[in-house]
């Protein structure tokens, strides 16, 4: 369904008064997502993750590679004949307080997209926002579609966004990171109905979050990022119970566990705060952050994806050779 080849998102940065600097927010990623399945994108703030979901939605143009929307190739389409493409994709956000307008109700928010798109008459938008609103439970629908978001919880707000990104039946959603800021107790109910409503409609989701946790269960395959890069890639019960990759060594470290024992503590320590992207020119990304026996190559190239296991892919010098 959507495919990413070699795509780098470099920004201007000021530095000093008269001084810029590239920032390389993606470094030649190269992925893809199958039609109906999940991929969950994972890595600390400031990784790039939020980036690479704009791209696949061509919010952002790449500064270089390639964006395909099945075979669609949608790298340079002007913004007028990305009308189609934004109907078939959509986006559930991060924040459910400022993502929806506040002088708007319920059932103005959800049928906005209909009206943009120009589909149905007012009787069948009608039913189409119910119908929207029963999907993410948010019921009796007519007492809620009366409803302004001061009203409601940080829960049924997100709701009403997921609702908001039904309307138009998307065969692709990004979601960014759509519980962080919702309360513990209702995170696991946000993400079951999303998961069963990517089921009843076959939707093909990117899953951008921070909380690996989180992503072995909701995600088909789990790629982790560092600095613009992908340095591990692969389905959940590999990644999460044989993390190649330093850097997903230390995410996993830092999941909460019954067992005080830390379960990765003897495969290496990770330390160090992420270098500024705008510092680095050669060599592996997290080379400054590794503690492992480092190799020459850490320091003068830039590792790339190598298949250590069966669907199981990480970019580590250090892994290919024990590979080998």
């Amino acid at each position: 369904m959507i495919r990413l080849e070699d795509v780098k998102m470099y920004f201007q940065s000021r530095k000093g008064l008269f001084k810029t600097v590239e920032i390389k927010a993606i470094d030649g990623v190269s992925v893809e997502i199958d039609k109906g399945k999940t991929l969950a994108l994972v890595g600390e703030s400031g990784s790039g993750k939020t980036t690479l979901g704009r791209l696949t939605l061509r919010l952002l143009k790449p500064t270089a590679g390639h964006v395909f929307f099945e075979d669609l190739n949608i790298t340079d389409l002007e913004e007028v004949h990305l009308k189609s493409f934004r109907r078939r994709a959509q986006a559930i956000f991060q924040d459910p307080y400022s993502s929806i307008d506040p002088f708007m109700n319920v059932h103005q928010i959800v049928e906005e997209p209909l009206i943009i798109h120009r589909i149905g008459k007012k009787k069948e938008r009608n039913e189409m926002v119910h119908k929207a609103l029963e999907d993410v439970r948010l019921t009796p629908t007519q007492e809620f579609s009366n409803k302004y978001p001061h009203m409601l919880s940080g829960g049924q707000r997100q709701r009403v966004g997921i609702a908001r990104a039904l309307i138009l039946k998307p065969e692709y959603i990004v979601t960014d990171e759509p519980v962080s800021m919702i309360d513990a107790s209702s995170r696991a109910e946000i993400l079951h109905l999303m998961k069963n409503l990517q089921d009843k409609y076959r939707i093909t989701v990117l899953y951008i979050t921070h909380d690996i946790a989180t992503a072995k269960y909701f995600a088909d395959r789990i790629a982790v990022m560092y600095n613009g890069r992908i340095v591990e890639i692969g389905p959940p019960e590999k990644v999460v119970k044989e993390p190649i990759h330093p850097y997903t060594i230390k995410l996993l470290a830092a999941v909460p566990e019954p067992d005080p024992s830390n379960r990765f503590k003897e495969r290496g320590v990770v330390e160090g705060e992420p270098p500024n992207p705008a510092d680095i020119q050669w060599g592996c990304r997290f080379e400054s952050r590794c503690q492992l026996q480092k190799e020459d190559n850490c320091k003068s190239k830039q590792p790339t994806l190598v298949q250590i296991k069966p669907e199981h892919y990480v970019a580590c010098f250090l892994k290919d050779k024990d590979k080998s």
